[in-house]
């Protein structure tokens, strides 16, 4: 019987089920156990949890994340806008008036430093900018932007990059004037001072009062390359000669170099010099030949050299007394003419290229040259202020000697004084 009634109840369920719900019918949902699943009650197929998300769930996500990037493209616009008129406020500022108080922050008064100073903070401006641009490429690249706010941001930028440059160069220029005028001013100076000291030394000559053309002595108090006298009458070609003149040095060690002649080719054509512990030695033609002078006492001295081409045959006197004599100096060479005569320097090219070493320290006066041997009673007369005989090639007078350098010309002593100086 009851298996009966169970076959009816499941012929009864099987034809609802085929039938479908009745209008107006309602679905109750029981909770089942998992053993009734097992026992062959299966549940409905869903969507397993972990699986493959919907397409709308897909579409929901995708919108919640632009919206994510939107508002944090949002945020760093706000950042670089802000950074824009930083640096646009800056550079206004460093455009403004030069003698402002407040340029770029604390920049000093002094136009040197202050434009260093303005150079770094501009490189550090245009590196922030060149990072920015940078930034805000990369942002652009993955962001979607409107088109319109991207051309005006890479003009603005385009434009802050123009001013810079500009800035820049304008600094630059402003940094060689600032040399050149330094160099102009320096040279300005020196110009100004080569005038002051040929005023002085002109005032010097007229202040001097000399009592005759050849009154004079020429000062040379220091050891330099720029101290000396020059003679304006040059030399003929020469086949013999006599040199005089009187000198006061106290130099050590050596006097130095009285006097030199250069000609174009030969810079020691004739060479008076004591130089360190050597003794007095004449030069002609470059030949060497040591004289037995010595003056180097602080007094005042007369002393004369004679020389002839032939057998380059040479005297040496000393206050009027011949204390040396010699021959085979340069023999058959005539001095050649044309040539630049210094008091005071020796000269490794002519009319130049000193060597303080060798330069003379003390006084000079009478300084004469004549075109023959004079003989020993004239050199004696001479010596003894018996005689003055001016040199008929180079005379000792005011209008012939010019100084440079600082060398200057004073009212000699008479020859007795310098004889009683002896």
């Amino acid at each position: 019987m009851r298996a009966l009634l169970a076959a009816c109840l499941a012929l009864a369920v099987a034809a609802g089920a085929r039938d479908g719900p009745a209008p107006g019918s309602r679905f109750v949902c029981t909770t089942l156990p998992p053993e009734a699943a097992r026992a062959g009650c299966p549940l409905p197929a869903g969507p397993a949890r972990g699986g493959a998300p919907s397409p709308e769930e897909e579409l929901r996500a995708a919108v919640l994340q632009l919206r994510e990037t939107v508002v944090r493209q949002k945020e760093t616009l706000g950042a670089q806008r802000e950074a824009i008129r930083e640096l646009s406020g800056k550079l206004a500022r460093c455009e403004g008036p030069a003698g402002g108080e407040d340029t770029m922050g604390d920049l000093p008064r002094d136009p040197g430093r202050g434009v260093e100073q303005l150079g770094r903070s501009l490189q550090t401006l245009r590196g922030r900018l060149d990072s920015l641009e940078h930034q805000l490429r990369g942002n652009v690249s993955n962001a979607v932007l409107p088109s319109d706010f991207r051309e005006v941001l890479q003009q603005r930028l385009g434009e802050l990059e123009m001013q810079l440059l500009r800035k820049v160069a304008e600094l630059e220029e402003e940094k060689s004037l600032l040399h050149n005028e330094t160099s102009a001013h320096r040279q300005k100076t020196e110009s100004a001072l080569d005038a002051l000291l040929r005023r002085v030394t002109e005032l010097e000559r007229g202040n001097s009062a000399f009592k005759s053309p050849d009154a004079f002595k020429v000062s040379l108090p220091l050891r330099t390359n720029y101290l000396y006298g020059k003679i304006k009458k040059t030399l003929p070609e020469l086949y013999a000669f006599t040199i005089c003149l009187w000198l006061r040095s106290s130099a050590s060690p050596g006097i130095g170099t009285p006097f030199s002649y250069a000609v174009p080719g030969q810079a020691n054509e004739i060479v008076l010099i004591e130089w360190g512990n050597n003794p007095i030695e004449l030069l002609i033609n470059d030949k060497v030949a040591q004289l037995p002078l010595f003056v180097s006492d602080g007094k005042w001295h007369h002393i004369c050299i004679t020389w002839t081409t032939r057998d380059g045959l040479w005297e040496a006197f000393q206050d009027g007394e011949k204390l040396g004599t010699g021959e085979n100096l340069a023999p058959w060479h005539p001095i050649k003419p044309g040539g630049v005569l210094i008091l005071g320097q020796e000269q490794d090219t002519v009319g130049g290229r000193f060597d303080a070493t060798q330069a003379f320290v003390g006084e000079l006066s009478q300084f004469n040259i004549w075109d023959r041997v004079l003989r020993a009673h004239e050199i004696a007369n001479i010596a003894n202020c018996s005689t003055n005989m001016p040199g008929n090639v180079v005379p000792w007078v005011d209008n012939n000697v010019d100084v440079f350098g600082g060398a200057s010309k004073w009212p000699v002593e008479t020859c007795e004084e310098r004889l009683l100086d002896l």
